[in-house]
Formats: structure tokens, C-alpha cells, sequence
């Protein structure tokens, strides 16, 4: 019997080693039993990204639910995690069910749970439904019948792709992208934001939009050192292309590229978001950050004199000041963010599209938004690293950390410490170095932020030496 654990973003597992069809089952059997407790009428919306036997995993959830008396509505084809959000908001479901691993090698798949509100279900709830996990399937999977649910009205399929292009042509003028005299290109990293994004912009450049559960041998998560094809794409059009949006497997994380195919972070992102949604839009509202977000961005809020709340990682810590708060926009370092406007999820489509927005709106290019920002907060740039250590190498280095035993790296000597979630060394110069072990992967995390790329690279080889001594 495997224990069964969500982490910062749902529970992950390797095909056919710990994500089975009976796993998957009794992670369907706890999730039933808490909506049932929770809600008088259950209900679910399903779906499945690109990964592999999506399709099946997200059958049998249905069955499941359906089998236990809980109405299902069932995503036709592959769906964008943001789709499922959605799809749980407008049809008033008590859930929504997202078969996908989002970032993670493409040996794994998961299990994300979505709330009524439309986005991630909150800690206190996920623990709930983790509780309820039994220790085995007791559901006879293959004496259910899908068609035989539909008849009952157990099960109703669902177009959610046509749901969210509407949401979308609501919220954006689409026009204007298509015709500004602007050229993007886009990589789905074969993942599942290759058709919405077909269908909204048909002519502009796009890669990886084919079938491809292995996604080329590669995780399909939007970090430079993933999207070297797409930077070269942009690169070698030698100005031709304007700008390049990647989004992960799921497309609920964001990649950015300028005109040189040079990557863009999502602090950046963030910044460039804030500025548009306040100084363009006139939105107004609390911003609320990971932990493992730049303190620049507290710099611009100070200075459009927005609230800042920083949280652990994790996009689940984001989503409850989302629904209960006035919210301007919640942030991960990872790619992860929400815009007011919107449903309380991330979405990395959602964000491409406000960032090329706001470069039509303006008449200008990524790279001159960004020197704005640079007049408000000064240059930056952000590296991470993660190390793939031995399990008893990482527990001693986070326990060094707990007994502050790091002074200084090297020549960077340690000004202050946060703990909100981790470890964030501060020193001179507005440089610091951040240490965490992963919630999703079995790495440990390395974050630095320097005036220019050498000086964070600097800081993480020092730290890197001091830290496995």
C-alpha cells in the first residue's frame, strides 16, 4: 500500500510505479467522500492534459465519482489546468479534477484538486481529502460503463476549450494583437496549451504544438535551459519576432522571451504586470507573493503604494487572499501568476496575453517596458539553481540552515535571514541567495538575485561550496 500525499501543487507519481489506475481510484474515492460531506448537490468537472494515457486516468476518475454519486462533467480532448478552474466557476461544480503532473519530468502524472471558487483547493481542505485517501481500491472499475453514466445523467461531456477562448475573446481586445504591426511566437512545449492558442492567434510563429506525451524526452517546464530551440527561433529571426510566450504542460506557468531570445523571468513578469494593471488599467488591489519572489517587486509596490503580502510556496498559500481579498495580483518565482480580472489561478496564457497587451497598447518593446521598470526598482537579474543531492546531504544542509550555521558564502557575508518558507539569505548590494528543498521534485532549490547574471552565478557557486563541504 502506497501512502498517498499532496504536495505543493497536488499529488505527483511515476507512471506504472506509484501512479496506477487503483491509485488513482482511491485518490477518487477519498476526493468523493469530501465533496459528499461537503456539498448537498455533488458535483465535478474532469480533465486530462497531453501526458501519457491521460485520457485513461481521467476515465476512471470519472467512473469513480460518477459510481459514488457524484455528477461529473467531463473535459472532451486534453484541457489546460486553467480550463478545469474555469470550467469549476462557471458551471458551479463543488470541484474540479485535473489529471497532470504540470512541469514535472514526463514519467510522472498527477492529481490537482481545484476549488468551486476557480482555483487551487485550499491547504486545510486538501489535508481534508488526503485524510479520507483509503488504503486500497474497492471500486470495480471495469463493471462501469461511461455510456451507460451519461444515460443516467451521471455524466455530461464538456467543451471547455470553447468556454475559455469565449472568457478570453471577453477580456482581450484580440483584434488588436492580431493586427499590430508586433510579431510573437509561441512554444506549448507539446503540452496542453497548443490548440487554445492556435485558436486565438493562428498566425503567429508556433512550436511544439503536436502530440508528444514525452514531450521530446524533456520536462516541459518554461525555463531557459528547456526552451534553448524556442530562444534560438527568436534569436536567429534577427528582429523578425518581437516576443516568445512558452507555458508549461498545463499552461498554468509562464516563459518569456525578448527579441534577442533572451529568457525573461518572472520577477520581471511580475514587475511589467503591476505597472500595466496600475499605471494602463487603473486596477488597484493587494499584491501577494511567494517567498521566493524578488524583493524588488516590494520596491515598485512601495512606490505605487500597494499592500504586499509575501507567502509560503505554493500557488494553494496564493489562491485564499484571491478569493477573500482584493487582490491586484498573486506571484510565484516559478512562472505561476494571477491578475485580477481573472479567476484566482494561475495561467500562463492569460499572463502572455496582458504582457502583449500592454506591448501593443504602449507602442513599445519588451525590452524598453522593462527599462521602465528598471527607472523604478534598478537592474536585476535572478538565477536558480537546483542540486540533485542525497536525501541525507539535503536534510543535513536544511538542518545547518535551522541552526544558523551559515554566517556568510564566501565573501558574501550574511546581513539578515527570512524563514518564511526556507531559507533567504540577504547581503549588500540588494543581492541575496535563497535555500529550499523542493515540494513537487527530490531536489534542493537555490535562488540568487544580483545586479547582473555573472554576480548571481557568483553567489550561487559560493554557496554551492560553503553549503556541501
Amino acid at each position: 500500500m502506497t501512502k498517498i500525499k499532496f504536495g505543493t501543487d497536488g499529488w505527483r507519481a511515476i507512471i506504472a510505479k506509484e501512479y496506477t489506475v487503483d491509485n488513482v481510484a482511491r485518490v477518487t474515492i477519498g476526493t468523493a467522500n469530501w465533496i459528499k460531506s461537503n456539498f448537498e448537490n455533488p458535483s465535478v468537472v474532469v480533465g486530462h492534459d497531453c501526458r501519457f494515457a491521460g485520457e485513461l486516468f481521467a476515465e476512471t476518475t470519472a467512473k469513480v465519482f460518477a459510481d459514488s454519486g457524484v455528477k461529473v462533467y467531463l473535459a472532451k480532448g486534453f484541457v489546460t489546468t486553467p480550463m478545469i478552474s474555469l470550467g469549476a466557476l462557471n458551471l458551479k461544480t463543488s470541484l474540479g479534477v485535473v489529471i497532470t503532473a504540470s512541469h514535472n519530468p514526463p514519467s510522472y502524472n498527477g492529481y490537482k484538486l481545484k476549488g468551486n471558487f476557480g482555483g487551487p483547493l485550499l491547504p486545510d481542505q486538501v489535508q481534508e481529502v488526503e485524510d479520507l485517501i483509503p488504503d486500497e481500491n474497492n471500486v470495480d472499475l471495469d463493471s462501469i460503463s461511461l455510456k451507460q453514466l451519461a444515460e443516467k445523467g451521471m455524466l455530461e461531456y464538456v467543451d471547455l476549450e470553447e468556454m475559455y477562448l469565449k472568457h478570453v475573446e471577453a477580456n482581450f481586445d484580440l483584434d488588436a494583437i492580431r493586427n499590430a504591426k508586433v510579431d510573437f511566437a509561441f512554444d506549448s512545449m507539446y503540452g496542453a496549451g497548443q490548440n487554445i492558442m492556435r485558436r486565438l492567434l493562428p498566425d503567429i510563429t508556433h512550436l511544439h504544438g503536436e502530440h508528444n506525451p514525452g514531450f521530446d524526452g524533456q520536462a516541459p517546464e518554461p525555463i531557459h535551459r528547456n526552451l534553448q530551440e524556442f530562444s534560438e527561433t527568436i534569436r536567429l529571426s534577427e528582429g523578425a519576432i518581437d516576443c516568445g510566450l512558452a507555458v508549461d504542460g498545463d499552461a498554468d506557468r509562464i516563459g518569456l522571451y525578448n527579441s534577442k531570445g533572451e529568457f525573461v523571468d518572472s520577477h520581471h513578469i511580475i514587475l511589467l504586470l503591476i505597472k500595466y494593471l496600475v499605471e494602463v488599467k487603473k486596477f488597484s488591489g493587494k499584491v501577494v507573493l511567494a517567498f521566493s519572489v524578488s524583493p524588488k517587486v516590494k520596491k515598485l509596490c512601495e512606490k505605487l503604494g500597494l499592500e504586499v503580502e509575501v507567502v509560503k510556496i505554493g500557488f494553494k498559500h496564493i489562491a485564499g487572499y484571491m478569493v477573500n481579498e482584493d487582490v491586484l495580483l498573486g506571484g510565484e518565482e516559478s512562472g505561476g501568476i494571477a491578475i485580477k480580472g481573472h479567476i484566482p489561478e494561475r495561467d500562463g496564457i492569460w499572463m502572455g496575453l496582458t504582457i502583449w497587451e500592454y506591448m501593443v497598447r504602449s507602442g513599445k518593446t519588451l525590452e524598453q517596458l522593462i527599462d521602465e521598470v528598471y527607472k523604478d526598482v534598478g537592474e536585476f537579474k535572478f538565477e536558480r539553481i537546483d542540486l540533485h543531492l542525497k536525501e541525507a546531504d539535503k536534510l543535513r544542509i536544511m538542518q545547518n540552515c535551522k541552526d544558523d550555521k551559515y554566517k556568510s558564502f564566501g565573501a558574501y557575508k550574511v546581513k539578515s535571514v527570512e524563514t518564511i518558507d526556507g531559507y533567504k539569505y540577504y547581503f549588500d548590494n540588494e543581492e541575496w541567495v535563497m535555500i529550499r528543498p523542493s515540494g513537487t521534485e527530490p531536489v534542493l532549490r537555490t535562488y540568487a538575485e544580483s545586479k547582473d547574471t555573472d554576480g548571481a552565478f557568483k553567489i550561487l557557486k559560493a554557496v554551492h561550496e560553503t553549503i556541501q563541504k
